[in-house]
C-alpha cells in the first residue's frame, strides 16, 4: 500500500497526472492478464494429470505382481465402457467404468465405476481406483474397486465394491463390457460382478522353434548360399554363361539319371542278364547277312 502511494507521488511530480494514471492502469492490466494465464496453465496442468489406480495399502507394501498387472492394464486406460441394465419399470441404470482412471475427473471422488439412475439422474459411485486390488490367472485378471458409497439397507450398509473380471481374447483391445450380477443378499461381502474381455489378459504367446523348423531353416540357408555363392562365382571368376553359370551344373544334370540307375539297380525283380521282353521291328534281318549283302559293292 505504501509502495503504490509513493509510485503515485513520484508519477504526479515527475509527469503530469493524467499520463502518469495511463501507464499505471496500463500496467495493472498486463499484471492482471498474465495472472489469468498462470492461473489457466495451473488448471489446464492440474487436469491433464488423471488420478490412476491406488493398490490398498502402502506404496512400499505394493508387489512387483500388482506393479506388472496395473502396467500391462493401462493401453485400456484412455477407454471408456458403458452398459444399459433395465429391470422393470423400478430400475433403469447406466454403468459407467474406466481402467484405472476416473470416470468424472471433474468431481475428483475417485470414482472408477459409478451407475447413474436414468429415472433420477442419481450418481452412485459403486468402486474408488484409490482403494483397487489386482489378481491374475493364466488368460484373466481381476481388478476389485472398493470404498464405494454405502448401501442403504442391505449389506448392513458397508460401503459398495466392484469385481471386474477381464478374460483373455486375442485380437481385441477391449470389448463385451457387462454386469453379471449384484450380489446385495448378503449381510457382508456384497458385490457388483463385471466381465469383458481384452487381450491384455492373454499370456504372452511362446515363439520358441522346433527341432524340425531350426533344421528346416539352417537347410535352406545353406542351399540359398550354395546357389548364389556358386552363380556369383561361376559367373565372375570362371567367367560362364547361360546354363553353366549353376554351380556343378553337369553333376546336376547327371544327377537324374544317376538316380534313375540307383532305383533300376536297387528296386530290379528280374535278372539282369534276362533277356528284352520285345524285339524291336527288323531285329531280325540285322546279324551277319548285312556284311554279306553290302559284299558285292566293295571292288573286286
Amino acid at each position: 500500500m505504501f509502495q503504490s502511494r509513493r509510485g503515485a507521488i513520484l508519477c504526479t511530480v515527475l509527469w503530469d497526472g493524467p499520463a502518469c494514471a495511463r501507464r499505471m492502469s496500463s500496467h495493472c492490466h498486463t499484471s492482471t492478464v498474465l495472472l489469468v494465464f498462470m492461473a489457466l496453465a495451473v488448471v489446464g496442468a492440474e487436469q491433464s494429470e488423471e488420478r490412476s489406480c491406488d493398490v490398498i495399502g502402502d506404496e512400499s507394501s505394493e508387489s512387483q505382481m500388482e506393479r506388472a498387472l496395473l502396467k500391462k492394464l493401462e493401453p485400456l486406460s484412455h477407454m471408456r465402457f458403458n452398459v444399459t441394465v433395465e429391470k422393470g419399470k423400478t430400475e433403469n441404470y447406466v454403468y459407467q467404468f474406466r481402467v484405472c482412471r476416473e470416470v468424472n475427473s471433474t468431481s475428483h471422488d475417485y470414482g472408477g465405476l459409478v451407475q447413474t439412475d436414468r429415472q433420477n439422474g442419481k450418481t452412485t459411485v459403486i468402486g474408488r481406483i484409490n482403494e483397487t486390488q489386482v489378481f491374475s490367472g493364466s488368460d484373466w485378471i481381476m481388478l476389485i474397486y472398493k470404498g464405494g458409497d454405502s448401501y442403504g439397507s442391505h449389506c448392513s450398509g458397508e460401503k459398495r465394491r466392484a469385481v471386474i473380471m477381464i478374460s483373455c481374447k486375442r485380437g481385441v483391445t477391449a470389448s463385451s463390457f457387462s454386469i453379471i450380477s449384484e450380489e446385495r443378499e448378503k449381510e457382508q461381502e456384497c458385490f457388483y460382478l463385471f466381465e469383458m474381455d481384452s487381450s491384455v489378459a492373454c499370456p504372452a504367446e511362446n515363439s520358441h522353434l522346433s527341432v524340425g523348423s531350426i533344421l528346416l531353416i539352417t537347410l535352406a540357408s545353406l542351399i540359398a548360399v550354395y546357389i548364389i555363392g556358386g552363380f556369383l562365382y561361376q559367373r565372375l571368376v570362371v567367367g560362364a554363361k547361360g546354363m553353366e553359370q549353376f554351380p556343378h551344373f553337369a553333376f546336376w544334370q547327371d544327377l537324374g539319371n544317376l538316380v534313375a540307375d540307383g532305383c533300376d539297380f536297387v528296386c530290379r525283380s528280374k535278372p539282369r542278364n534276362a533277356p528284352a521282353a520285345y524285339r524291336g521291328v527288323g531285329d531280325d534281318q540285322l546279324g551277319d547277312e548285312s556284311e554279306e549283302r553290302d559284299d558285292h559293292l566293295l571292288p573286286m
